[in-house]
């Protein structure tokens, strides 16, 4: 059977979003769709996975809103589930950047650039193309020269930009995501930091590899995405090249795991050797760890005597 991944994002006031969130769920379990969606006063943050039928009711039904009628989807085909069960959450902020004073992104956001401008902006010289990802994000894949900020979470991205990024306010910026919602918010709090020329990706890395101009050009690696996939590919040129290294023994990787210790649960991209060796393990002590979950799956395997 063929399915659908669909990937969404609207920022708009909700009122009552706690109420809407729970509406939504059983809306979205009764169509048989699967996956994480984000509800809050800000907006919706979603993605989603179903047959091409049950796609399309959720694409009708939502556009039928009035808040979201001009919501953009953008669509990914899949041989199954992306996810295993359907979850709607309501949460304070659908992107969280920490800040006191928050950016509504419907007032202050960079520029937006569609995948063509984005790959000529690229191009240009005294450009600066800056990842708005997680460090595990930018591991697996990224633009060609992209700045690699060292955070694990978003919220940690303002404090990193004030220390390590302020010298280029005077320089063109370019910032991308996974689908375009946290440049939004993030691209704006550029703007108030100061930054005199900020660009954004519109759509993200998602609808640049969908793009039939750019086909992904520029982009190494694969992209992270937050479901059961891991990972999937942008650049369909054929000029496409492995980033990611296995953490241990640093030959190329792209297949992601988290540590078998799950009081860590720090992503690894490791080898099938090394996971083997390492007890699919980033440490000596997660390796050895009571709990680890790679030694007790191996027991569960084992056959009897």
């Amino acid at each position: 059977m063929n399915y659908e991944v669909l990937l969404y994002y609207k920022y708009v006031p909700i009122d009552q979003p706690e109420a809407f969130t729970q509406e939504h769920l059983a809306f979205c379990k009764a169509l048989g769709l699967k996956g994480r969606i984000l509800i809050g006063k800000e907006g919706i943050n979603g993605t989603v996975s179903g047959t091409p039928e049950q796609t399309k009711a959720y694409r009708e039904h939502m556009q039928c809103d009035e808040r979201f009628h001009d919501m953009v989807f953008k669509s990914e085909p899949a041989q199954e589930h992306a996810f295993k069960k359907m979850k709607v959450r309501y949460k304070q902020e659908i992107v969280n950047l920490s800040l006191e004073d928050d950016v509504n992104p419907n007032e202050q956001t960079g520029k937006r650039l569609s995948p063509k401008d984005f790959r000529e902006a690229m191009l240009q010289e005294d450009v600066v193309i800056l990842d708005a990802r997680n460090t595990y994000e930018y591991d697996l894949g990224h633009f060609k020269g992209a700045i690699r900020p060292d955070i694990e979470t978003f919220r940690e991205l303002p404090e990193w930009i004030r220390e390590n990024f302020s010298q280029y306010k005077d320089k063109k910026v370019l910032t991308y995501c996974t689908g375009g919602i946290r440049c939004e918010k993030f691209s704006g709090f550029l703007v108030k930091e100061g930054f005199q020329d900020v660009s954004q990706l519109e759509g993200g890395i998602i609808s640049y590899g969908y793009d039939p101009e750019v086909k992904g050009d520029r982009w190494d690696g694969k992209c992270y995405v937050f479901d059961e996939r891991i990972s999937v590919p942008v650049n369909r040129t054929g000029t496409e090249t492995v980033v990611g290294t296995c953490y241990h023994c640093g030959q190329p990787e792209e297949r992601y795991v988290k540590c078998g210790n799950p009081e860590c649960n720090k992503h690894l991209l490791l080898c099938d050797a090394c996971e083997e060796a390492h007890h699919r393990a980033c440490s000596t002590a997660c390796k050895h760890h009571e709990h680890n979950r790679y030694v007790k799956e191996q027991q569960k395997t084992e056959p009897t005597a």
